[in-house]
């Protein structure tokens, strides 16, 4: 008990800023200060039995000066003087308190900071009872006090506790102390502990303990301090209790009254709901003023079917119903809104198709792709017969920047719809079709319906881009989603989850395009009819580029003719050297890098020829000028009434012509070289192949080479299982055939005896597979093992079986443009495929030498110089 505890005359002083510990209360310290630490960890830490420390509360001197002056130095608080040890005293700048309170430690526990590595404590102590400071000094880092006990000793305590009046203040500070319980009981529900304090704690601990319970201020709290006589302790504790009390109490009521305004704000709400109905019955109502009002009159305007009217009159009624403070009137109006935005009827004007006009159309915007033309012209042919017929959906694959968004946008110009474009590319969630449910938060309609309301008609051309990169995962299938949209039978009744009503997309003129073909799925496939739009040839390039590319770029930068010119031979040099895909994306970027070339030369032709016009003033004389604030005198320069004319003023006085020299200034040093596969075919074991990718066809080299090993197969270049067991069947049909061949050594049983095979396709960052790889890696293996080159003129395609069959592949004409590209003069293709002829240009066919074969032995009798060496000893 506090009461026995003996009091030493010299205690460690914890200074305890701005607050105060009454005895029993108990508190939780963080002591980082070095003073606080070394004074925990002697006095407290380093004793076997937790010794006792003096809390004494202090405040800053300048604090003291801001707030007003201080009590008498013997009441409250003095500038106690400290003693060091030399014996000299020193002015503290802060106010100590003369009284404080002894306490114990109840627990320790010791920190590290990292990375610092500063000691910190966390002490939990309790106030034991109140003492007066009669001298402080300095010992170490920390400080130590005289003192003496205030408190009074137990005989004392025993008296006073029979004192009548004593008992009636006693009686008054637990009646006002239970009062506060009870306010607090409605609100709290640890309470409970501090009824059972009240009924058990004794009278000359309890104001202490009770009015450390709730916040005071620091004030408050040193008055408690110093009210040692215990009469003054209980008043000034009934005194706190009963103004906490009377602040709850006033709380209560600000409360009471906010609640009283927010009924009286649903009063007033009421109130002017009656007055709305009386405004209406007097003929003084402004609807332009309702906006409830005005979003149904653009309800009724919207056309939509009686049954979707129906339902969108139950909503506009639960609108009606509703404050627009709650959650849902704003979920609720944007649902309005978007029925009444979307082209329930609306559409775009039908005229009367001209075929003419739409292949005039399609020939400016396009060059070449005369098959596709003729098919979308048949498209529209049979719309012009029947403009409701159900025609299929246009699918257009090929790699990218071959113009097939473009074709989309001419079959909207030449229906003289709207065109709206809906990217599918990365989509993997199905809400992004069919929209997500009005349940969810942040739920809105899928990008088809969000797309007609943008284009507010019902019958657009709308373009359903990069279908074939849409994936699945946890949140359903997109691709699953678009087979309700793309079947004319279902989408006359398409359900969007959000809208949660049938809407008719059968008036829609869908497109879609794709890369490829394998990434769709099969039933989604079955809806649209595959358009496949190959690369362009060189001499397509630059038809496409002396028509359409160099206009453009020239408009781009503001140049015109008379500022830049890139003749044919230059533009065939970019065609040949640095550009190597199907489209003309690439090619545009070199014309454009060519184009900004030309337009530094033209302006700064244009700033000298400005200085040159300009009167010649010295510079001091300019800058004293303008020092004085006198203002200098500009031209402006007039530019043409048409943006791809130039004011004479900013006209070359001789255009800028692009060379073969200055095309490596400006583009660099060629990329690509006609005697690339000349080069790398120059030793046994390489071959050419064709390949198809997504940007097109490409050319494709194999290497083989043979080291001592243990007969192993080894395939690098990140290849994919196909085209890893295509190696290994051209492995088994080559060592089938060695003896027939005679390409193994005098006595070898074995080809593979003693060695290793390892076979790798060049550019290991890009992954490879396919079939189409079988006779080019028979051929290489053969060349290996024969130590003869293969024609460096000559590439190959084609699958293989393991009884030597070439059987036909696809992609035919992508790979015979890429050979073109190449520079190849000769191309060995399966005889089943002799039918993807008819789709070549024809004057790439005529640079090339198509070579037919139905087995291996064809493929190897046309790659080597003077037929299959073999063949003279073969025993087939």
């Amino acid at each position: 008990m506090a009461e026995s505890v003996e009091l030493p005359s010299r205690l460690a002083i914890l200074p305890f800023r701005n607050k105060v510990l009454l005895p029993g209360a108990i508190i939780r310290i963080r002591c980082t200060s070095p003073s606080s630490v070394k004074l925990v960890e002697q006095e407290l830490w380093q004793r076997e039995e937790k010794g006792l420390i003096g809390v004494l509360p202090v405040r800053d001197a300048a604090e003291t000066a801001s707030v007003g002056p201080m009590l008498s130095p013997g009441e409250r608080s003095s500038k106690i003087p400290v003693s060091t040890s030399d014996g000299k005293n020193q002015q503290e700048l802060i106010q100590w308190h003369t009284r404080g309170v002894a306490a114990r430690a109840l627990h320790l526990s010791r920190g590290v900071e990292k990375p610092s590595g500063r000691v910190t404590y966390i002490v939990v102590l309790e106030g034991l009872c109140r003492f007066s400071v009669q001298e402080l000094s300095v010992r170490g880092t920390y400080y130590t006090a005289r003192v003496s006990r205030l408190d009074m000793t137990k005989a004392e305590m025993d008296q006073a506790e029979q004192d009548p009046d004593l008992i009636a203040l006693s009686r008054q500070f637990k009646a006002t102390a239970m009062e506060l319980i009870s306010v607090l009981e409605q609100k709290q529900k640890t309470v409970g502990r501090t009824k059972v304090l009240l009924e058990t704690v004794p009278v000359y601990r309890l104001a202490d303990i009770f009015v450390a319970s709730f916040e005071i201020s620091f004030e408050e709290q040193l008055s408690m301090l110093d009210s040692v006589d215990l009469k003054i302790r209980l008043l000034k504790a009934t005194e706190l209790v009963d103004r906490h009390l009377q602040s709850i109490r006033v709380a209560e009521k600000i409360t009471q009254k906010v609640e009283g305004q927010l009924s009286k704000s649903q009063k007033e709400f009421l109130l002017r709901q009656q007055m709305r109905a009386i405004k209406e019955e007097l003929g003084d109502n402004d609807d332009d003023e309702d906006d409830v009002a005005a979003l149904e009159r653009k309800m009724q305007g919207a056309g939509m079917p009686p049954n979707i009217w129906k339902h969108a009159q139950r909503e506009l009624r639960r609108l009606r119903k509703m404050q627009p403070q709650q959650p849902g009137y704003s979920s609720s109006r944007v649902y309005l809104e978007l029925l009444a935005d979307l082209p329930w009827q609306k559409g775009s004007e039908e005229r009367e198709l001209d075929l003419r006009a739409a292949k005039e159309r399609l020939d400016n915007d396009h060059y070449g792709l005369v098959k596709i033309k003729q098919r979308i012209i048949e498209y529209l042919a049979v719309r012009k017969l029947k403009p409701d017929a159900r025609g299929p959906v246009l699918c257009f694959v090929g790699p990218p920047g071959v113009g097939k968004t473009s074709l989309a946008s001419s079959i909207a110009a030449a229906l003289d719809r709207k065109f709206v474009r809906i990217s599918l590319g990365g989509v993997k969630d199905e809400a992004d079709i069919r929209g997500h449910r009005r349940t969810y938060i942040g739920s809105m309609p899928g990008r088809l319906v969000e797309g007609l309301k943008r284009v507010a008609v019902n019958n657009p051309v709308m373009l359903l881009d990069e279908i074939d990169k849409t994936g699945s995962d946890v949140r359903g299938d997109p691709a699953s989603a678009l087979l309700e949209v793309l079947d004319p039978e279902q989408n006359k009744t398409f359900n969007d989850h959000y809208l949660n009503v049938p809407f008719d997309l059968s008036k829609v003129i869908f497109v879609a395009t794709a890369n490829r073909i394998q990434p769709i799925p099969p039933p989604l496939l079955d809806r649209m009819e595959v358009i496949e739009l190959p690369g362009y040839t060189p001499e397509e390039k630059l038809k496409i580029a002396m028509d359409h590319l160099i206009p453009r770029v020239l408009d781009q930068h503001g140049l015109s003719s008379e500022n830049l010119q890139i003749p044919e031979a230059t533009v065939k040099l970019v065609i040949q050297r640095y550009t190597r895909e199907a489209g003309v994306r690439s090619l545009e970027r070199n014309l454009a890098a060519l184009a900004r070339a030309a337009a530094v030369r033209v302006a700064e032709e244009h700033a000298v020829s400005v200085s040159k016009d300009m009167h010649s003033i010295d510079a001091p004389l300019l800058d004293n000028r303008l020092a004085d604030g006198a203002e200098v005198e500009m031209e402006v320069l007039p530019m043409g009434v048409n943006n791809h004319e130039m004011s004479n003023d900013f006209r070359s006085t001789s255009p800028f012509i692009v060379d073969e020299a200055m095309l490596e200034k400006v583009l660099g040093p060629p990329r690509f070289d006609d005697k690339e596969t000349a080069e790398r075919v120059t030793t046994p074991g390489v071959s050419v192949g064709l390949v198809w990718t997504t940007f097109g066809g490409e050319v494709q080299f194999v290497e083989a080479t043979s080291t001592m090993g243990k007969g192993d197969l080894h395939l690098t270049g990140q290849l994919g299982d196909v085209i890893k067991e295509s190696a290994q069947i051209a492995l088994t049909w080559v060592r089938s055939r060695s003896s027939d061949f005679q390409i193994e050594a005098a006595g070898q049983i074995n080809l593979m005896e003693g060695r290793d095979i390892h076979i790798h396709f060049p550019a290991g960052a890009v992954p490879k597979d396919g079939p189409s790889a079988g006779v080019t890696l028979v051929t290489s293996l053969v060349s290996l093992f024969s130590q003869r080159n293969v024609r460096a003129d000559t590439a190959m395609t084609g699958e293989m079986t393991l009884r030597g069959l070439v059987l036909p592949v696809g992609g035919i004409k992508d790979k015979i443009l890429a050979a073109h590209r190449y520079g190849i003069k000769r191309v060995i293709l399966p005889q089943r495929n002799v039918k993807d002829l008819v789709e070549v240009p024809a004057p790439v066919l005529a640079s090339l030498e198509i070579l037919l074969a139905k087995t291996m032995e064809d493929v190897l009798e046309q790659a080597f110089e003077g037929g299959c060496p073999w063949r003279l000893h073969a025993k087939l």
